[in-house]
Formats: structure tokens, sequence, C-alpha cells
């Protein structure tokens, strides 16, 4: 829907169309932060309320379980400050490191946003503890610039041998709490790894949105399926945008 940055104008042409055929639309999102926020994000960049009646984020899936001490009670939150709303309910019970119940990782910190490694030294001595992933993605776009999200923190604390709970797309929770159970539902996304693995787990139909996470690793689209073939994963349809 959009780049990060503004709206796709394609993409909502695509959703009033829907929307003008009487289709259920709901943004199923990744972000780390409360269903809320997300809205009020899309709304600063001019998009209509009238699309944004059913929005869910994989922040929010993680804020009622963290709400509902889950995983325990304290918690050493990894990510920039601008994600604390996630648990703004329960903040009184973040802590350091150290003496934590669980760590729950949010993004990178502003200040070791491209270190991998930063993390692993970090998190080393740490694996016996839950992390919380209230974002699955690796990268995310912002225009034309590449960014690493919750999900590569993640994958560096599973390599170093620690367990991971993650919260959002692929992950059949998510789905749970937006969509019905006898609807009919066309998955629409960019991204392999969550977007369409997350429409495969739930076997509903999916459309491949190829000009995006994914457009750097291939050169024409006689590869896509190769592309396919990579990730593990089904597409029914492909467009190189969304568009009506």
């Amino acid at each position: 829907m959009h780049n990060g940055v503004t709206l796709n104008p394609k993409a909502i042409e695509a959703v009033d169309n829907l929307k003008k055929n009487l289709k259920k639309i709901v943004f199923l999102s990744n972000a780390p932060r409360p269903s809320s926020k997300v809205i009020n994000f899309l709304i600063k960049m001019k998009m209509d309320k009238k699309y944004l009646e059913h929005v869910m984020t994989s922040g929010e899936a993680a804020m009622h379980a963290i709400n509902q001490k889950k995983f325990g009670k304290t918690f050493y939150h990894l990510g920039p400050a601008r994600d604390i709303s996630v648990f703004e309910k329960v903040k009184d019970h973040r802590t350091d490191l150290q003496s934590c119940d669980f760590i729950l990782c949010t993004g990178l910190f502003d200040d070791y946003d491209n270190d991998l490694d930063y993390y692993k030294k970090i998190l080393l001595k740490h694996i016996s503890k839950k992390l919380i992933c209230t974002n699955p993605d690796l990268i995310v776009h912002r225009g034309r610039v590449e960014e690493l999200c919750a999900g590569s923190v993640a994958k560096v604390f599973e390599d170093l041998g620690g367990k991971v709970i993650y919260f959002g797309k692929p992950h059949e929770e998510v789905y749970n709490m937006c969509i019905g159970p006898n609807e009919k539902v066309l998955a629409i996304g960019d991204n392999l790894r969550t977007d369409i693995k997350g429409a495969n787990n739930l076997k509903i139909d999916c459309i491949f949105i190829s000009e995006g996470v994914h457009r750097k690793e291939y050169n024409n689209l006689s590869e896509l399926n190769k592309l396919l073939e990579k990730y593990d994963v089904k597409a029914n349809f492909f467009q190189t945008e969304l568009k009506w």
C-alpha cells in the first residue's frame, strides 16, 4: 500500500474498487506497534479512513499476550524508543537484560541499526530466556532505503541457540484475530517469508507482488518460479505492483 514514505496510488485504486464491490478489506501488518498507531500512520499519509475498518498488527497481537503476562512479568525492551506503545500498560515491568523474565524485541536500537554483530554479543549470555519478536520481517523498505527489522535480531538469537516466539505473519494466531472461520480470503503481499508463507500455512489463495521486498533477487519474470522455490512457497497469482 505504501513504500514507508508515500501511498501507492494504484494500490489505493485497487482497494477502492474492492470496497465498491463490497469486499471486506483487512490490513495485516508486521508493524511492532498497536493497530491504532498504524491507523494514525496511514491517515497521516492521507489514506481515507473508510479503508481502515479492519487493521491488525503483529504488535497488537504481542501486546495482548504481554499484558496477560504469558511469558513472565518483567521484560527487557530491545528496540527503538518509538516502539514503547506496545508495552504501555505494563511499562513499570520493564527492567534490564540481566534480571528480566523475557526479552521483548521490537526492532534494532537506533545507534546499532545496521550491526547484527552487536546483538550477537549482548544476547550470547542470555539465550536461556525467551525472546518475543513483534515483527518477523527481516527487512523493510522505507522509500529506497532498506532497513533491518526485529526478525533479523530474532534470527541471530536463534542461531545462538535461543528460543524465539513470533507474533505476526506467517504465524496463524495473528490471522485468526482478523479473519472469520468461514470467510473466503485472498492474501496480497510482497514478502515471501511472511505474506505468502502465511497464506500457504492457512491454505488460502494469494497474489505475490514481485516489485517489493524481493525486487533485487530476480532479473526477469521468468525467474519468479525459481524465487518461489528458493523460499519453499507457492503463489496463485503475480503482479509487479498492486493495481486494479
